[in-house]
């Protein structure tokens, strides 16, 4: 009699496919992909698809600790604090119940988004201080939202300017992190290139803008007066 049953087929060896990557979470996977990114034969997409399945795997843990960080600097950190402070003179609320950690699928480090609040990319963030950093800048997103009106939609200056103060006045454009973490080793005015390339670069990225040309004309626009405006600080200090 013919067993009805269906034929049990044993499981195929995985196998790299033409770009470098192994699917898989066990450790032995993990140490074939680094040593495949470490010699020179994973591609760019491969590498893609590695980070992707890291952050996947990782993701209940890096949003755990985005969270403890995230309400530590609510509590402990000066710029937050006086920042949380400025937002809230001018009516607007921002804590733990509006700022959110989550992995994210593009390579960004967080979002403000003026109907929900803060968007911290927990799978991106390196430590505390880049944390701090990030948190900093958006929250200047959020209290040039309430003091300016600014137009996200259309208004490419107004997204220039927001950006160039973000920037400035959140800390991540300071020396040691240009020299250490991003290789520019420029002594002299370090503070104002790292600025004005991340202005450039954001309002690049916006549907409104052509090309990097279009955007470097924007920035250029309106430099002076935003760069010079510190508020709600005294001056740049970080």
């Amino acid at each position: 009699m013919t067993d009805s049953r269906a034929t049990e087929t044993k499981p195929k060896m995985q196998t790299s496919s033409n770009h470098g990557f192994i699917p898989g979470d066990d450790t032995w996977t993990q140490w074939r992909n680094i040593f495949a990114i470490l010699t020179g034969k994973m591609t760019d997409e491969g590498k893609e698809q590695f980070r992707i399945a890291r952050d996947v795997r990782n993701e209940t843990v890096d949003c755990k600790r985005c969270e403890d960080q995230r309400d530590y600097l609510l509590e402990f950190s000066p710029v937050i604090r006086y920042m949380s402070d400025s937002i809230r003179q001018l009516g607007g609320d921002l804590s733990s119940h509006n700022i959110y950690c989550r992995r994210c699928t593009s390579r960004k480090a967080g979002g403000f988004d003026p109907d929900y609040g803060i968007l911290l990319c927990a799978n991106e963030m390196k430590d505390q201080s880049h944390l701090e950093d990030t948190l900093a800048h958006e929250m200047v997103h959020a209290y040039d939202h309430l003091r300016f009106k600014i137009d996200w939609s259309d208004n490419l200056r107004h997204a220039a300017c927001t950006e160039i103060r973000a920037s400035s006045l959140s800390g991540e454009c300071r020396w040691a992190r240009e020299f250490f973490r991003r290789g520019q080793w420029k002594l002299t005015q370090q503070h104002q290139e790292c600025v004005r390339r991340r202005a450039v670069l954001s309002v690049q990225a916006r549907p409104g803008c052509r090309d990097e040309a279009h955007a470097e004309k924007v920035v250029n626009e309106v430099w002076d007066s935003c760069f010079r405006d510190t508020r709600p600080f005294d001056e740049i200090y970080r």
